[in-house]
């Protein structure tokens, strides 16, 4: 027996108020609901609190505290969801390749849903970050296949799968992945390392990102970003502890946790 969320409060977390069925319509609305009203985000090992992958600490975190979180927090709270709804999902793992060359061996650090649907695969991910899909993907090779925001596509090579998004420049990978089932527990390891080691992003720096209707939020330390979908970019930079706070909530929509230090590290954040 899978484990389970308080399914109601998920759907009006997302702001998710039709019927909901094991059936595309269903698929495709929560995963572009999910990813514009829940922010990715690293506040937690960047304040140098733990990232917990129980359920029931996802839950509270990302649907009752109005926080968001990074793809293994993501990925888990919309898989349980969905097999509550009645869906057929495989926990997947990949090797991130964004800014790197698509032979480069990285390590098992991101986690997907593979959701097989009246015979067909797709692949769901809502936990990437600034380039996170906003829709789910026929596992299918070579399609291009639109969504509310970029065209992505699944490219096979033997056993192996690459995500690729289609960017002004072209086409650029995100990850290569496998089709072997994950556990929980599979992933507990990396969490770690991705939430504690002195080297990882995720520790080093403020990394947000949220997709809005025509566009993509982005904020990295003090520079915040806005991507029109096919279009120009603007970004300024975030001088002020107030407007980072004022940004990380009407922006992207997270409710601050109430940490003693939390101004404290704004206020170090790089210029």
């Amino acid at each position: 027996m899978h484990a389970s969320i308080d399914l109601s409060a998920y759907l009006q977390r997302i702001g998710w108020h039709a019927h909901v069925a094991p059936d595309i319509a269903t698929l495709q609305g929560l995963a572009e609901a999910h990813t514009s009203a829940i922010a990715f985000e690293n506040l937690n090992p960047w304040l140098g609190l733990p990232v917990d992958l129980d359920l029931s600490a996802i839950e509270q975190k990302l649907v009752r505290d109005g926080r968001g979180g990074y793809c293994y927090e993501q990925n888990r709270l919309l898989g349980t969801a969905l097999r509550m709804i009645g869906f057929e999902v495989t926990d997947l793992a990949a090797r991130v390749l964004w800014n790197q060359p698509d032979d480069t061996i990285t390590p098992l650090s991101h986690m997907l849903l593979r959701v097989t649907l009246q015979g067909q695969a797709w692949i769901v991910d809502v936990g990437f970050g600034g380039m996170t899909p906003t829709g789910a993907l026929k596992l299918e090779s070579g399609l291009e296949q639109s969504t509310p925001h970029e065209p992505f596509r699944l490219m096979r090579r033997d056993e192996q799968w690459m995500l690729q998004g289609q960017l002004p420049e072209g086409w650029k990978t995100l990850y290569r992945f496998d089709l072997q089932p994950q556990q929980p527990v599979d992933y507990r390891a990396s969490n770690y390392y991705l939430s504690t080691h002195p080297e990882s992003h995720f520790v080093t720096g403020l990394n947000v990102a949220r997709p809005a209707p025509g566009r993509r939020l982005a904020l990295r330390n003090r520079e915040f970003s806005v991507h029109m979908t096919g279009g120009d970019s603007r970004r300024r930079s975030l001088h002020t502890t107030a407007e980072l706070r004022a940004v990380l909530e009407h922006e992207f929509l997270i409710r601050l946790p109430a940490h003693p230090q939390l101004d404290a590290w704004l206020d170090g954040l790089p210029a």
